[in-house]
Formats: structure tokens, C-alpha cells, sequence
């Protein structure tokens, strides 16, 4: 299980490699730009990757419809970059977990400050990687 929480550089750079489509849960809408939530997801889009929202305050991001939450995923997404605080992580696993295996993420990437060792313990013994703590936009800049 703990080869699952992902810390290793080598590692990081893999999964940024190899990530095609990405979901962002938290996602900022347009009006937004400068905040993380938005400016990251459009980093990753301009670099050609497949960025799906996912807000239900938010109808659409990145001139595309959002979804209402996780499980509207139509099918497994590379990784999903969260921007939720810390004590929103648990539910978060919880929903993930319910998921059927073939659409829950392969990697599920927590932003910079967000950790919660109890959660990312149970997506990882669920089959998923976990990172904890760093930002995905550092990452796809040093990797892409």
C-alpha cells in the first residue's frame, strides 16, 4: 500500500509524464483567473491535456461545462488535482472509494497544504496513488 503514496521524484515526474486527462475538483470558474484553482487547470490545457471541472458552484471553467461532482465522471481520469482544505479530503475519499474501479482515478494529486494521511490511506489500499502536499502546476512546468 504505502508504494502508492507517491513521493519519489522519479515517481512525481512519471505520473506527470504520463497524465493525459485530468479532473480538478474545486475547479474556479473564468472570473477567476488569477487563483490557482483556475490559472493551474488552464497550464495544463494549454500544455494539451484533457481538463475536466468539477464544481457544483461553478456551471463551467475553461469554456466547458462542469460537472456536479465526482461521481459524474464518465470514466477514469489520469489524475485528479484537488483543491479542497484538508478536513474535505475524508468525504472526498469516501465518494472516490464508492466509485466502481474502472472509473475511479488512477492518481489522486492533493495541492500544495493539503494532506490527510487517514484519507490517502484508504484511496491508496482502494488501488490509487496518492500525492499529498505539492502542486501539480510546479510538477507539469518542471515536467511537461
Amino acid at each position: 500500500m504505502q508504494a502508492l503514496i507517491v513521493e519519489r521524484e522519479e515517481d512525481l515526474a512519471a505520473i506527470v509524464r504520463g497524465m493525459r486527462t485530468v479532473a480538478v475538483v474545486g475547479i474556479k470558474g473564468d472570473d477567476r483567473p488569477d487563483e490557482p484553482a483556475h490559472s493551474i487547470p488552464a497550464m495544463l490545457a494549454a500544455q494539451g491535456r484533457d481538463v475536466i471541472g468539477i464544481n457544483p458552484t461553478v456551471p463551467s471553467a475553461l469554456g466547458r461545462p462542469t460537472l456536479p461532482g465526482v461521481d459524474a465522471l464518465p470514466a477514469a481520469v489520469d489524475v485528479l488535482d484537488v483543491f479542497r482544505r484538508s478536513d474535505a479530503i475524508p468525504a472526498l475519499a469516501d465518494e472516490l472509494i464508492a466509485l466502481p474501479a474502472d472509473r475511479r482515478p488512477r492518481t489522486v494529486w492533493l495541492q500544495t497544504g493539503i494532506r490527510h494521511d487517514d484519507a490517502a490511506g484508504r484511496l491508496a489500499a482502494a488501488g490509487m496513488r496518492v500525492v499529498q502536499d505539492r502542486c501539480l502546476g510546479v510538477y507539469a512546468k518542471r515536467y511537461a
